[in-house]
């Protein structure tokens, strides 16, 4: 049953990217066999759009566009059934989480693009094994966008905070709530993005950028939110890939309303919250710690505990939340962290029971 909305301009549309490893059950070390899973999931339905990723044990879904939460479901859930069966044919986990759990590191994916960027990482070439959730978000202009931006910069680590999933790596417990997002930063472009005054200068300065490093083209910019160069979108990219459908939809609906409120000037924040420093320092604490001590609330720029900032980012977007008839839907993932604890708490949790609980943590959850 699709939730009623008041009156009004139709929400934004939105569209929805996130990255899946293919992993052995009893090791849950990735598996090379992304290739297999593709064609064989393509071949079932033409019109999948599932393509492949950086390793060939990943595999990356992109939906269509979509305008309201229950496409957006329907769009998730269906890979997830059809990625999941073929995995599982090949007695294999389809998981969505920000790293792999196991040692190996899986081969590069033929690809002239990949190729050129694998040999810029050197030394930080095998700890590239990492997927994420990105949801791309319609604005009316790239000045618009930059304005999202810049008014989203401080919300990124309670972002980060309420989606961290990624806690395991090398075969061991990071002690992170999100260890994708320190590997992210040894990237040339990480973390919060810059504060650009406008399009015109976001462009100039990405163009300054290009060609250095690992930022082979603009397309790979590693901060947790930007402007597509593809699609007329802001994208954030602060999240890791997320255990169940009901996670990744819910986020992608929250981000939706954000963007919504900081388009309509009304993500608001303490003019402190936005120095580079302190937003640099609260995304290494979120990704550090999840939900399970403090944040930085946005609107005051002081430590809280971190469910009064959590719940201060849901009272800023209850507007648009409210006009997409999405806060139901939301409020309920943010009780259920809440009351269960992150992805990464859950991971965490069936980790020190042994890999045949991870396993099956992974496995129950992709297709829940």
């Amino acid at each position: 049953m699709t939730a009623s909305r008041p009156a009004g301009p139709p929400p934004r549309s939105f569209g929805i990217e996130e990255e899946v490893v293919l992993l052995d059950p009893a090791t849950l070390d990735p598996v090379d066999v992304a290739g297999e899973v593709i064609a064989e999931v393509c071949a079932a339905d033409p019109a999948a759009r599932v393509d492949h990723e950086f390793l060939q044990a990943q595999l990356e879904f992109a939906s269509p566009v979509l305008e309201e939460a229950g496409a957006a479901e329907r769009a998730v859930r269906g890979f997830r059934r059809a990625v999941g069966a073929a995995a599982e044919r090949r007695g294999l986990v389809a998981a969505s989480i920000g790293t792999p759990v196991g040692a190996r590191v899986s081969a590069l994916t033929p690809d002239e693009r990949y190729t050129r960027f694998d040999a810029l990482l050197g030394g930080a070439r095998p700890d590239h094994r990492i997927q994420g959730l990105h949801v791309h978000v319609a604005v009316d202009s790239r000045d618009e966008g930059v304005a999202v931006l810049r008014a989203l910069r401080p919300w990124l680590a309670p972002l980060l905070a309420v989606s961290a999933n990624s806690p395991c790596f090398g075969a061991h417990d990071t002690g992170f709530a999100s260890w994708r997002t320190m590997v992210g930063r040894r990237f040339t472009t990480a973390s919060v993005p810059p504060d650009f005054a406008d399009a015109a200068d976001y462009d100039r300065r990405v163009a300054a950028i290009v060609g250095l490093g690992a930022t082979i083209d603009q397309h790979s910019l590693f901060w947790m939110a930007r402007l597509s160069e593809t699609y007329p979108t802001v994208e954030v990219r602060v999240f890791d890939a997320q255990l169940s459908a009901d996670d990744t939809v819910a986020l992608a609906l929250l981000t939706r309303a954000l963007v919504a409120a900081a388009a309509a000037g009304e993500l608001s924040h303490a003019p402190g919250a936005a120095h580079q420093e302190l937003l640099d320092a609260a995304v290494w604490h979120a990704a550090r710690h999840g939900a399970g001590a403090d944040l930085v609330d946005p609107t005051t720029a002081s430590v809280v505990p971190a469910w009064d900032a959590i719940e201060r980012m849901l009272e800023v977007a209850s507007g648009a939340l409210e006009a997409a008839g999405d806060r139901a839907r939301v409020a309920s993932f943010v009780e259920r962290v809440r009351a269960s604890g992150t992805g990464a708490d859950r991971q965490r949790a069936a980790f020190e029971r042994g890999l045949p609980a991870l396993a099956g943590l992974l496995r129950d959850s992709f297709t829940a």
